[in-house]
C-alpha cells in the first residue's frame, strides 16, 4: 500500500526555479557573460542549496563580484518571476490526496529564498504536507540523508512510498535506497504509472 508520494517540485509540480536554462535567460536579459556566471554558479551552488549561504551571499559571488547597472532587488525579482505552476500535476496530486488519503511530501533541491517564494506564491502548503527542501535540512539530493529525513519525518517505509523526479539520475539514486521511484517525463505517463501503484483517479 502506498501511504505517501515523495515528489520533486521543480520539473514536476512547477517549472525549475533556477536551473541552467533559467540562468541563461537571466544572463541574456541582464547582459551578463553566461559562461563566467555559470562557472561561478557551479562553484557555489551546492552550498547555497544546502542552506549554508543566503541569496545575498550567493549573488555577491555569482553576479555582484563586479559593478552592475541593475539593482540586486531587480535581479532577485526576475529570479522569482521565472517560476510557473504545472496545473495538471498539481491537480492530479490533489485528486490522489482526496481519494486515497495519500500524504504528499516535497523532496527538493532549492535555495531557501526561492523555495519560500515558490511555496507561498503557488500555495503549495495547501497541498503538500511536509517540505524536505535541501536548504531547510542541510542535505542535497542525491545525498541519501535527505531521503532518510523524508522517510523519518513522514514515518513511512521505503516500500510505502513512490518518489517522483524529473531527473533520471536522482530517481535512480533514490531507488538505490529501496524507494519505489518514478522518472517523471509527462503528466499522462506519471498518472498512468501511479494508477498501477493503486493511486488511480478519474478516467
Amino acid at each position: 500500500m502506498i501511504r505517501a508520494i515523495f515528489t520533486d517540485l521543480g520539473g514536476v509540480c512547477l517549472s525549475n526555479g533556477w536551473d541552467s536554462a533559467t540562468r541563461k535567460l537571466a544572463a541574456k536579459h541582464f547582459k551578463i557573460d553566461f559562461a563566467e556566471m555559470e562557472s561561478r554558479h557551479n562553484m557555489i551552488a551546492g552550498i547555497y542549496e544546502e542552506g549554508k549561504l543566503s541569496i545575498d551571499v550567493y549573488l555577491d559571488f555569482v553576479i555582484y563580484h563586479r559593478e552592475r547597472e541593475f539593482r540586486r532587488e531587480t535581479f532577485i525579482a526576475y529570479m522569482k518571476a521565472q517560476s510557473t505552476p504545472y496545473p495538471e500535476m498539481l491537480d492530479l496530486y490533489r485528486q490522489i490526496k482526496a481519494k486515497h488519503g495519500t500524504r504528499m511530501v516535497a523532496v527538493s533541491n532549492e535555495g531557501r529564498e526561492l523555495a519560500d517564494h515558490r511555496i507561498k506564491q503557488f500555495e503549495l502548503s495547501n497541498l503538500i504536507d511536509t517540505f524536505i527542501v535541501s536548504s531547510y535540512v542541510g542535505y542535497r539530493k542525491p545525498d541519501p540523508n535527505i531521503f532518510k529525513i523524508a522517510l523519518d519525518v513522514a514515518q513511512v517505509a521505503p516500500n510505502e512510498i513512490v518518489y517522483i523526479d524529473d531527473r533520471k539520475m536522482l530517481a535512480e539514486a533514490a531507488a538505490k535506497m529501496g524507494l519505489r521511484c518514478l522518472w517523471h517525463r509527462s503528466y499522462s505517463a506519471t498518472k498512468s504509472a501511479l494508477a498501477k501503484h493503486g493511486l488511480k483517479v478519474g478516467k
